[in-house]
């Protein structure tokens, strides 16, 4: 016969579990807000390769063309929906609704990442066999954008897979005030490795990258005008409500998106081995 009759105490507050949750790349991009449309027409241009000349035999300067490139980004529709009868959300811990809507939001935020990874992996230069990151791999990328008269003008930026942070933090040049103020490993810093300035180049930790924590990670580097991104902002949608019929509560988020790579020379795939770095 027991003893003792305890008493479970279950915490109203939710804990939520490790996953992205917010997009680390849409502010990468060059964007463009859809009013409406299926489309997003992003113009390129450049001189064509042209030097400048001096006057013609006959006294007249000759005139040129400009080159222009359309590249067209495709919107589709994305949507999470999430519900709970009455019911559920009165018998479950926590607050439910407010669970839906912020688990709805994830989705879509990581279905924006996704979508710009997959046009900035279509890029077709690379830094070549597989290795593990050091000073020498970055400068190899860095090298291959200055090659294209790609400028390191702020608007350049690096993706990382942890693995490859792992790496970068093991090298002189990354954390030595002789070459950088920053300290990765000073306490105040702790946490912000999500993103950081180094090399001149805007470094984003990110979670989900192609093969991550194996042999074949894809990290990339690339310049905001490499890589459009349309999004409607204005019917973009994160609504909680309730059916009063079926007696069920609902969290949807919607949003209208695309993306489109708008100049292959401006990225680079850096092939990774990150496979060292990975649980056992």
């Amino acid at each position: 016969m027991a003893t003792t009759a305890f008493q479970k105490q279950y915490r109203q507050e939710f804990i939520e579990k490790f996953e992205q949750g917010v997009t680390l790349l849409r502010k990468t991009t060059t964007t463009e807000a859809v009013i409406k449309g299926q489309t997003a027409e992003f113009l390129v241009t450049d001189t064509n390769g042209e030097e400048a000349v001096t006057r013609g035999e006959n006294g007249l300067l000759p005139a040129k063309s400009d080159s222009f490139t359309a590249a067209t980004c495709t919107l589709a529709e994305w949507h999470d929906l999430r519900r709970r009868t009455r019911f559920n959300i009165f018998a479950g811990q926590g607050d439910q609704r407010a669970l839906m809507q912020r688990n709805s939001l994830k989705v879509v935020n990581r279905k924006i990442d996704a979508d710009i990874l997959a046009q900035l992996e279509t890029g077709t230069q690379d830094t070549g066999a597989v290795q593990t990151m050091s000073l020498d791999l970055v400068t190899r990328a860095k090298a291959i954008l200055g090659n294209n008269e790609i400028p390191i003008d702020g608007d350049v930026f690096g993706l990382l897979t942890p693995a490859a942070l792992a790496y970068l933090e093991q090298t002189r040049e990354f954390g030595s005030v002789e070459y950088t103020s920053n300290k990765p490993f000073d306490s105040a810093n702790s946490g912000v490795y999500q993103s950081f300035r180094w090399s001149s180049v805007n470094w984003i930790v990110h979670p989900r990258l192609t093969g991550r924590g194996t042999s074949a990670e894809k990290c990339i580097l690339y310049h905001r005008s490499a890589i459009g991104h349309a999004m409607d902002m204005e019917t973009l949608q994160a609504v909680v409500g309730y059916d009063e019929e079926q007696d069920y509560s609902f969290a949807r988020t919607t949003g209208y998106f695309g993306s489109k790579l708008l100049q292959n020379v401006g990225v680079v795939i850096i092939n990774h081995d990150g496979s060292a770095m990975a649980a056992e």
